[in-house]
């Protein structure tokens, strides 16, 4: 057997697409520049698909930054890695900031979120350690897990006697230390993480957690440090991390926690040691970033202004958003690909509204999810324009809402790290 002749059939991750060359459920085009309406198969739609929930992403600030840092410093700058010839005062400054932001004593930078959750869990967790792991956890989180060489288990959504169980286990079996990992806002359905409960059991245990607050990051809590804020137990997660691709709409991460223990990731995660230094452009943007973060709460309020404004419109018209606590707004319809494929493309071509779908295994069979972002930047209008169509949609394809379960699906993996 031939290891290419796999790739001739429809087996993997959403084979039937892949095998159909397909360009519009999967990998669509669009233009390049992000923003509340982006420009989608030859017209404008209203994207509800973007990560940027503070409106970073169209910034004029922002570009400026970036501009004057390609201007100063060129696209590569610095070259090298962290370890050899790429640290500068800038990184070591941006890190400072993060960690008092975050209440630790010190953060590493990553070049992405991916590479920051698998070097941080790996340079960790050793053969003899345990991960207990919320099944719904990104893939990143997962791959980390796996990547570890450790030992692992997984405990049922968000269930704290299943976690303790988990947990009870472990430290029987184990002979090395514990880790938690869990999201803070799970990116796919928008719940949150048992934070005070989980850290309760981590101290019970003896365990250690790491929160990866992708979706939490400036969005959560009063003063947007994220899903621990909110919960009001910065001082008892262990590891905070999140990535710069969701509210600070660029490209990195970092993970906070104690001085030593960062110093531990610093010389012993391999994404970190074997990768090229995170570019000034991206240090400068995510410098102003934070302070948009610290001193313009307005924008965070008025991200809630419109998520509540959307969901509560969709949940009028009789749709299930599921245990959504954040922004994050899973819109669950009833129906299988077909359906879905229809759906998507009733909204994208006849309302002009950009939203994607996920289905089996990150939702249970027979439901089809909808993934909406609410960002600061969506306008009153926008918002009218999206619940209408999905009125329409409710009408035109008689979908039976009261017939949607949402029960706990069998994974996670979201996508966008």
């Amino acid at each position: 057997m031939d290891i290419f002749d796999k790739c001739n059939k429809d087996g993997g991750y959403l084979g039937m697409l892949r095998v159909a060359k397909d360009k519009y459920f999967t990998r669509p085009i669009l233009a390049p520049k992000p923003g509340p309406e982006m420009e989608f198969n030859g017209h404008k739609t209203i994207m509800w698909s973007i990560n940027s929930y503070l409106g970073m992403a169209g910034n004029e600030e922002i570009r400026q930054v970036a501009k004057d840092a390609i201007e100063q410093y060129g696209p590569a700058a610095p070259m090298g890695s962290r370890m050899l010839t790429g640290n500068t005062t800038h990184h070591e400054a941006l890190e400072d900031r993060l960690a008092r932001f975050e209440n630790k004593e010190a953060a590493i930078l990553f070049n992405y979120g991916y590479l920051g959750v698998l070097g941080t869990m790996s340079a960790l967790v050793g053969r003899s350690d345990t991960i207990v792991i919320d099944k719904l956890s990104h893939a990143c989180m997962i791959d980390g897990t796996f990547l570890s060489g450790g030992n692992h288990r997984f405990f049922k959504h968000n269930d704290m006697n299943d976690l303790e169980k988990q947990l009870t286990a472990a430290r029987a079996k184990a002979s090395g230390g514990i880790l938690i990992v869990t999201e803070g806002v799970f990116g796919m359905r928008g719940d949150l993480a048992n934070l005070p409960d989980i850290c309760a059991l981590k101290q019970k245990f003896g365990a250690r957690l790491f929160v990866d607050d992708a979706h939490g990051c400036g969005v959560m809590g009063p003063n947007g440090r994220g899903t621990t804020e909110h919960f009001g137990v910065m001082d008892k997660v262990d590891l905070y991390f999140s990535t710069f691709a969701k509210a600070f709409a660029a490209i990195g991460g970092f993970t906070a926690g104690n001085e030593q223990v960062v110093r531990y990731i610093v010389y012993n995660a391999r994404t970190h040691i074997f990768a090229k230094s995170l570019p000034m452009i991206y240090v400068k943007v995510a410098e102003k970033t934070l302070d948009f973060i610290e001193k313009r709460p307005e924008l965070r309020l008025r991200m809630w202004e419109v998520a509540k404004r959307l969901q509560g419109g969709l949940r009028e018209l009789g749709y299930n958003l599921g245990d959504t606590a954040s922004p994050v707004t899973p819109v669950y319809v009833p129906g299988d690909l077909e359906v879905a494929k229809n759906v998507i493309f009733y909204l994208r071509e006849k309302k002009e509204v950009f939203v994607s779908g996920v289905m089996y295994p990150v939702v249970p069979k027979g439901v089809i999810l909808l993934r909406m972002i609410p960002t600061a930047s969506h306008t009153d209008e926008q918002i009218a324009v999206t619940l209408d169509a999905f009125k329409c949609l409710r009408d035109e394809f008689k979908l039976h809402l009261d017939n949607v379960k949402v029960s706990a699906p069998e994974s996670g993996g979201g996508m966008g790290a």
